[in-house]
């Protein structure tokens, strides 16, 4: 800590505090007596005290301001909603009243009280207690200054979707220098298996060429494909991320890359059209894709050594050997995507019926680049009777859904699948005008600018929409008298309840999504994980994009089900904040490190192995504690398990707490 904090701790002067209590506009109000709470808080050391209907609000700060010096408080407690939402507020107000921000105390009397009480002399008594344990505790609070901590300029972005690539070429764009790590051997996620956009229509692999293209030719871009992140460690500004690269085993040397993929005689699935079609062990994932290169599946891969021989031996390394580099980083965004639902064997028939794919599927089929070259054929013919059944995998019901392979069931909106599965049904009005087409939906859900047009056009070009009870999901069967290959049972709420059975020759699940499976990152960076297991962002209005752990945003999918525009959004927002970070130079935190005293320590080691961020070292010639201001977090578990008291935090000191469970406790 600096000379001003030291210099606190020896002797600070009489404590004179102030109280502001908070009305919440009403949401405390209505339930705590906040001028009793005022009035009570006065006492030892406290000059004065008062409400305000929003204590957050520019008048509320204002009179902060204007009372600090007034009276000369040199201890600020304000009393109001939760410390996440407007402690920063607080502090700030009293930088601006020319007070050091850490002598302030904050109190939740809303989600701790209020919130939770509905007896109002219990609340207003609970309130009184918290106020007066605060009060007790920022006697003891000393003058603190903010760790300042250099930014190392360059940016690592995990994950080379629509997303990470868009985040990698803002990133560039305003000069920082970018590593992009995609664990695929080619560039596009997602977006590379669609076919058109909407609403504008637009060839997908078309637009992402082109962000592909300012990525790739970029002088401070560095791709880095078939290579995945195993460890990271440090703080924000300074990030080391230990990256395998697995080999591709094809170099630009290769010069009739045809030859080679003819010449392999090992074939496999092909994930990139969701099972459709079948590939060779050395691939590209489709035309254009990039890296312009092929490379090899080494899980299907034999080492025959027929491609080599295909191509004259130049260009292909069938030994080569994974390699690991070190990243050092002062920002990092993930872009880590997500994955479509894949339904399970026997749901809505699929698995069972050949005759029943997912919207993915068809999208594949779609796709004049697809497997079948954009036609959608039954047994060699276009489809007469076409079926869609939205929120497969998505708002599904407790008790009524299998759960998945978590143990939850998907009960949250995919919010994309509802326009998805009408563009292509669009699309397969078009292709085979004289097809039926039939929608099983709960509630069509196109949001978004221009796409509620979609539901308008389906409408008019004769799609029939039945809706169904989510508790009662339709039913996909053989048709009994054999006149169709299968046929679709379902209760229609628009004709109240009335059972319906409709023919099909293809069933089409339009499918939820759910989050790429990242638990590695998820513990690497301690992420916050919501309750449908997409990554959570601290507030999204007061901390968008950002995760808990300083220097780490979120862009994309990961956070959520996103169609492009949204991923685009939310990447550029996250570059804008690491960049933002990053041309800094330095980084302010919180000085709630933890401190060794040199007198008390016996260099017993017992921290070290205590601490979860390896933040403490030991000083070999003097046998002491050592704490990296820069690693701690100030979790305080070395604090609490030293048995020579020789540490404290700073900001948390035994008299500090001491003196507020008194008050708790009296």
């Amino acid at each position: 800590m600096d000379e001003v904090a030291k210099k606190a701790s020896e002797g600070s002067p009489a404590a004179r505090i102030g109280v502001f209590v908070c009305h919440c506009g009403g949401n405390i109000s209505d339930v705590v007596d906040v001028r009793r709470v005022a009035e009570q808080a006065a006492g030892d050391g406290v000059v004065f005290s008062n409400t305000h209907m929003f204590m957050c609000s520019d008048p509320g700060q204002a009179l902060i301001e204007q009372k600090v010096k007034e009276h000369e408080l040199n201890r600020v407690v304000v009393a109001a909603c939760s410390p996440t939402l407007h402690q920063l507020t607080f502090r700030r107000t009293l930088e601006r009243a020319r007070l050091n921000q850490y002598l302030f105390e904050h109190v939740n009397v809303r989600e701790q009280v209020s919130w939770v009480i509905e007896d109002t002399e219990h609340a207003t008594r609970k309130a009184t207690r918290l106020v007066q344990a605060a009060v007790a505790r920022s006697r003891h609070l000393v003058p603190l200054a903010r760790r300042r901590i250099p930014i190392y300029p360059a940016a690592l972005v995990i994950g080379g979707g629509i997303a990470g690539l868009v985040a990698t070429r803002d990133l560039a764009q305003r000069g920082m220098r970018v590593t992009l790590v995609e664990n695929r051997p080619f560039l596009g996620g997602r977006m590379a298996q669609l076919n058109t956009l909407f609403p504008t229509g637009e060839r997908a692999r078309d637009l992402l060429a082109r962000v592909i293209r300012d990525v790739a030719h970029h002088p401070r871009v560095t791709l880095l494909t078939n290579a995945h992140v195993i460890d990271s460690e440090g703080v924000v500004g300074d990030f080391r991320t230990r990256v395998r690269i697995e080999p591709r085993g094809v170099d630009e040397r290769l010069a009739y890359p045809g030859n080679a993929i003819a010449a392999c005689p090992e074939e496999t699935i092909s994930n990139f059209d969701f099972g459709l079609s079948r590939r060779k062990a050395i691939y590209m994932a489709h035309p254009g894709c990039y890296p312009p290169v092929p490379a090899i599946d080494w899980h299907s891969c034999t080492r025959c050594g027929k491609c080599v021989s295909a191509v004259g031996g130049k260009g292909i390394d069938l030994n080569a050997k994974p390699r690991e580099i070190e990243l050092r980083t002062g920002a990092i965004v993930l872009a880590t995507g997500y994955d479509p639902y894949e339904p399970m064997y026997g749901e809505f028939g699929y698995g069972i019926f050949p005759r029943v794919i997912t919207l993915q599927q068809l999208n594949r089929m779609l796709d004049p680049e697809g497997p079948t070259g954009g036609q959608v054929l039954v047994d060699g013919k276009p489809p007469r009777q076409v079926a869609f059944i939205h929120c497969v995998g998505a708002r599904q019901v407790e008790g009524v859904h299998q759960p998945g392979a978590d143990g939850r069931v998907h009960d949250y909106c995919a919010r994309t699948c509802c326009t998805a599965a009408l563009h292509a049904a669009l699309e397969i009005k078009d292709r085979c005008p004289s097809a039926l087409v039939t929608s099983f939906y709960q509630d069509i859900r196109t949001y978004g600018r221009g796409h509620e047009d979609y539901y308008e056009q389906a409408s008019a070009r004769g799609v029939l929409f039945i809706r169904y009870d989510s508790t009662k999901p339709p039913r996909v069967l053989k048709d009994p008298r054999g006149e169709w290959p299968l046929t679709v049972r379902a209760a229609d709420l628009l004709t109240a309840g009335l059972d319906v059975e409709v023919p099909a020759d293809l069933v089409v699940l339009a499918t939820g999504v759910v989050p790429h499976d990242i638990s590695e990152l998820v513990t690497m960076y301690s992420c916050a994980v919501g309750y449908d297991s997409f990554l959570l962002e601290v507030h999204p209005k007061l901390r968008p994009v950002e995760l808990a752990v300083s220097g780490v945003f979120l862009a994309g999918c990961c956070q959520g089900p996103m169609d492009v525009t949204e991923c685009t959004a939310a990447a550029s927002a996250a570059a804008s904040k690491a960049a933002a970070l990053i041309a800094q130079g330095q980084v302010e935190m919180d000085p709630f490190v933890a401190q060794v005293d040199e007198q008390l320590c016996t260099g017993c080691a017992t921290c070290l192995g205590v601490c979860p961020y390896e933040a403490i070292s030991r000083d070999a010639g003097r046998r002491l504690a050592v704490v990296s201001e820069a690693l701690c977090t100030g979790c305080g578990t070395c604090a609490a398990c030293c048995p020579s008291n020789a540490i404290q935090q700073a900001g948390f000191n035994d008299r500090q707490v001491a003196a507020e469970l008194a008050a708790l406790l009296a």
